[in-house]
């Protein structure tokens, strides 16, 4: 009996054993789904990235949530893994929260850095100086061709005075600070690839940061003469009649003894300075947007414009980015002010040479603000025909001149 009652007690225990796994994994089991595949860390996907190419997040995003529901078997984490949330904030869709109260402060990744920089080093340094030096080489082929423009009836030793010292102040402000600007510029883009093989990093990074403290405070001194220039000579340089006769004859510049008709400022220089005026808005713009960082946003508002010009349709391309992180829009902003401050050095090396070794007697328009008679009779004689009826020519230089 005794020997009875122990068996049944072993069998009753081994069928408890048996049964109560199978009551555990019925009741507290969790049915979790297969994650969906992603391939973020693929030697593809990060050199695809290091070359500023766009890597779309396929399959990354979906229902799935495996962490509140394998909480239970993992502890707190649950099924967090770290790989997810990088790549959370990698696409900036981590709710993020950070103590700092600045602006783009919760963006802790982006790649779009990577076209930024290889558009920097690449095409923008590139074509840049090769628009500089090649801008340079033309200027210099020209001179070789035509020589220095002389004033063919020779200087007279009158004088006529051509701009005020407000004028000239204004003129020497703008040019330098745009010189001082230009060249500091030239050497944040360039210090890497010309300073460093040369000097070293240690005198490349003095040169860096006084640069960078010339250029954010010069910058000032540029916008503020900028506007002066503007409201001084915006009267004069109003497109004419005359200037159709300029451009066509292009200006006497290739052929001497021909003088075709000009006021105060001909066909070129109203070219210059539309051309500096345009540019420097908007090296001005994009140079606040850049002291400003992410107060400023101005490409997003821009894309949706042209967007709706049906621009990028007309030259075969796909619409523009309407939705912008920050730090992208002042990557756009940075290469912007680059590209616009490239064409304008361009300008200003032609308006110098033109204005110094060019030309004979053009100098002293801003030198000492009086020109030769003869030449103002040569070069702007509507000007001169308008000085002498306001009787701003004394009349025996009139026909000292005659």
């Amino acid at each position: 009996m005794f020997w009875n009652l122990r068996a049944l007690l072993v069998l009753a225990l081994l069928a408890i054993a048996g049964v109560q796994p199978a009551f555990a994994q019925t009741d507290d089991s969790v049915d979790v789904p297969e994650a969906p595949h992603t391939n973020t860390t693929t030697l593809e996907d990060i050199l695809a990235r290091q070359r500023g190419e766009a890597v779309e997040r396929t399959n990354r995003t979906s229902d799935y949530d495996a962490s509140a529901q394998a909480q239970g078997i993992l502890g707190t984490l649950g099924g967090t893994s770290d790989s997810l949330m990088w790549e959370d904030m990698r696409f900036n869709t981590a709710n993020i929260t950070t103590q700092a109260n600045g602006p783009a402060t919760n963006v802790l990744m982006q790649d779009g850095g990577m076209k930024w920089l290889s558009w920097r080093a690449g095409p923008l340094r590139t074509y840049g100086g090769y628009l500089l030096l090649g801008t340079i080489a033309v200027l210099g082929l020209f001179y070789l061709l035509r020589g220095r423009i002389r004033v063919s009836g020779g200087l007279s030793g009158i004088r006529i005075e051509r701009f005020k010292p407000v004028e000239r102040l204004a003129h020497w402000v703008l040019a330098g600070s745009f010189i001082l600007l230009a060249l500091t510029g030239l050497i944040s883009l360039f210090g890497r690839v010309a300073i460093i093989p040369l000097f070293g990093h240690e005198v490349n990074s003095i040169l860096a940061i006084g640069s960078k403290w010339i250029h954010n405070n010069v910058s000032w001194a540029f916008m503020l003469a900028l506007i002066l220039v503007f409201v001084f000579w915006v009267i004069h340089n109003i497109p004419a009649r005359a200037d159709v006769v300029w451009l066509m004859k292009g200006g006497g510049l290739f052929s001497k003894n021909s003088h075709p008709p000009a006021w105060k400022f001909n066909a070129g220089q109203k070219l210059i300075f539309w051309a500096v005026i345009i540019l420097g808005v908007s090296v001005s713009v994009s140079g606040l947007s850049l002291l400003f960082p992410f107060q400023m946003p101005l490409f997003a508002a821009t894309f949706e414009k042209i967007n709706m010009l049906g621009i990028p349709g007309l030259v075969g391309l796909n619409p523009l980015p309407t939705v912008l992180e920050p730090h992208v829009e002042m990557q756009y902003a940075q290469l912007w002010h680059a590209i616009v401050s490239f064409l304008m050095m361009a300008v200003i090396i032609a308006h110098i040479y033109i204005g110094t070794l060019g030309m004979e007697g053009a100098y002293d328009a801003m030198g000492s603000g009086n020109v030769d008679l003869q030449w103002a009779k040569e070069h702007h004689n509507l000007w001169v025909e308008e000085m002498e009826a306001k009787g701003k020519v004394p009349k025996a230089s009139v026909s000292a001149a005659e």
